[in-house]
């Protein structure tokens, strides 16, 4: 540890209610976002680069953050997608043979605020009560009236856009130029690992800004398009609405995870709202419907697909429900080539159980 001075620190709810902690690597600072947990004891350095947590501060709940380092190949975009980090205790100390860093570097060089010794347990359970909301992490624990007046600034995360934040800028292509199919992958958040899945499949994959028109993914003539994942609410995502109109429309093959997944319930008629304090993690019970198997997920969002309206939409069949809420966790349209799932098949760490959705997909291009 290359610091031995505590320096104290607190994490401030928008209800008023306080948690203390210290500032990790002794650092002063104030973050704010969305105050949410993650129940994965591994992956940390996975959920922090993945846009998915764009905006959020993360608590983890596993009770030792860093203890083995980081590795250059394990992120899920190309830098830390996190607002802040709040833990019990983080080690300076890291073990493990293929670790290219400490996590305390990882964050210095990503100039991102975190602090530890908080009581994760007394925190994610009163946010289980509570629900997600807006917080600050900050070590001006003697300006606690001025940490309000900033909080109370920050937008809810309920109705706020974040894909522009976190999408490619310009198109690039991912994959193999000579592979059999070709993918148009619109990115609202996309994580790394979903492209090398989709590679590894035989696939080349161009991957286009969020607000792309269907006009410019068509004229690149794939055999089938991708909807991200990604962070906020999606239903300010109009643009990519449009395009998941416009796809379903000519019955072209089309898949959809997380925000994806949102998007086309939304695409169909179908609203989302805002859950209590989302699933995040990597052990969540899902139920294909069409199987009756069981399958272990990773998942990570905040919001969800009405249940009652897609029941009653002639044409959406629910296809997979989360075992511990009933919630909608996959859903496929009756008479178009079109399929989601609101977790992420994709996991890294995480059970492979869902790894057969990718292959359903590329199944799909098979019969274009």
């Amino acid at each position: 540890m290359k610091y031995t001075k505590p320096r104290n620190a607190l994490i401030l709810l928008s209800d008023g209610t306080i948690f203390y902690g210290k500032s990790v690597a002794n650092k002063e600072g104030t973050a704010f976002g969305e105050v949410c947990f993650n129940t994965g004891m591994t992956g940390y350095q996975e959920i922090f680069t993945d846009p998915s947590y764009f905006g959020q501060l993360m608590v983890s709940t596993n009770a030792y953050i860093g203890n083995y380092g980081v590795n250059d190949d394990e992120v899920e975009s190309d830098s830390i997608k996190i607002a802040g980090l709040i833990c019990k205790n983080f080690s300076y100390n890291y073990s493990r043979e293929v670790a290219t860093d400490s996590l305390e570097n990882f964050f210095e060089k990503n100039d991102l605020f975190a602090i530890s010794d908080v009581d994760t347990r007394a925190l994610v359970s009163y946010i289980r009560d509570n629900g997600a909301m807006n917080a600050v992490i900050s070590t001006k624990v003697d300006d606690i009236e001025g940490l309000k007046k900033q909080l109370a600034e920050i937008p809810p995360m309920n109705g706020l856009e974040l894909a522009s934040k976190v999408s490619t800028k310009e198109p690039y292509i991912y994959g193999d130029d000579t592979a059999t199919y070709k993918i148009a992958a619109l990115d609202i958040g996309i994580k790394k690992n979903i492209l090398r899945n989709l590679a590894k499949r035989d696939a080349l994959i161009k991957v286009f800004p969020y607000n792309t028109k269907f006009e410019d993914l068509q004229e690149w003539n794939p055999d089938g398009y991708f909807l991200s994942n990604g962070p906020g609410d999606p239903e300010p995502l109009v643009e990519a609405r449009e395009v998941a109109k416009e796809i379903i429309k000519r019955d072209l093959p089309l898949f959809g995870i997380c925000l994806g997944h949102q998007v086309i319930a939304l695409a169909n008629g179908v609203s989302t709202y805002k859950m209590h304090n989302g699933h995040r993690g990597i052990n969540h019970p899902v139920k294909n419907l069409l199987t009756g198997k069981g399958e272990i997920t990773s998942q990570n969002h905040g919001f969800a697909v009405n249940k009652e309206e897609a029941q009653n939409n002639s044409e959406l069949e629910i296809t997979h429900v989360h075992l511990n809420d009933d919630t909608v966790a996959g859903l496929r349209m009756k008479h178009k080539n079109c399929f989601s799932v609101q977790y992420h098949p994709e996991a890294n760490p995480g059970p492979h159980d869902s790894s057969y959705l990718f292959d359903k997909f590329i199944d799909s291009l098979k019969l274009k």
